[in-house]
C-alpha cells in the first residue's frame, strides 16, 4: 500500500469512528424512544447501518494491520518500474501518452489514475524501465506502448 493510501483508509476509519459511529448510536436510541422495537422501522434501518459501520471499520483495522506501506519517495530512482511509481506510457499507434500511478488493490481508481499492481498494464510494466517497448493484452487486441517516463512522487 502507498503513503496516500493508508492516510486515506485513517482518514475514512477516523470518520466512522468519530462521526458515523456515534451518529448511528444517536439513530438508535431514538428510535427505542419510540415503543416497541419488533415494528419499528428507523430501529431497524439504524442497526442496520450500525452493522455496516462496524464491518467497515474492522475491515479498515485489518487492512492497516496486515499492509505494508510503501513510500515510493524514499527509494532511490533507478528508471525501472516499481510498486508506487508513477509510469508515462506512449501509445505506439496513437502517440497518446498515459500516465499510471501503480498501487495496491485497494487503492486502484483508473480515473484518478492510479491503476492495481495486478492489473495487465502494471503486469507487463513491472521491471521495465524509460525507453522499453511492452505489449498490454487486451480483449481488442494488442496494444504496444513505451515507457517515457518513471518517475518517484
Amino acid at each position: 500500500m502507498t503513503v496516500a493510501g493508508a492516510e486515506r483508509l485513517r482518514a475514512e476509519l477516523n470518520e466512522l469512528k468519530s462521526a458515523r459511529r456515534p451518529r448511528i448510536i444517536q439513530a438508535i436510541a431514538d428510535a427505542r424512544e419510540h415503543g416497541d422495537l419488533r415494528e419499528n422501522a428507523e430501529y431497524h434501518a439504524a442497526r442496520e447501518q450500525q452493522s455496516f459501520c462496524e464491518g467497515r471499520i474492522k475491515e479498515i483495522e485489518g487492512k492497516l494491520a496486515d499492509a505494508e506501506v510503501i513510500d515510493v519517495r524514499a527509494i532511490k530512482p533507478t528508471g525501472r518500474v516499481i510498486f508506487g511509481t508513477t509510469v508515462t506510457l506512449l501509445n505506439v499507434a496513437t502517440d497518446a501518452s498515459v500516465v499510471y500511478q501503480i498501487v495496491g488493490e485497494d487503492e486502484a481508481d483508473v480515473r484518478a489514475g492510479r491503476i492495481s499492481v495486478g492489473s495487465p498494464i502494471a503486469r507487463a510494466i513491472m521491471g521495465k524501465e524509460v525507453g522499453d517497448e511492452i505489449v498490454v493484452k487486451a480483449p481488442a487486441g494488442d496494444i504496444h506502448y513505451e515507457i517515457e517516463a518513471v518517475e518517484h512522487l
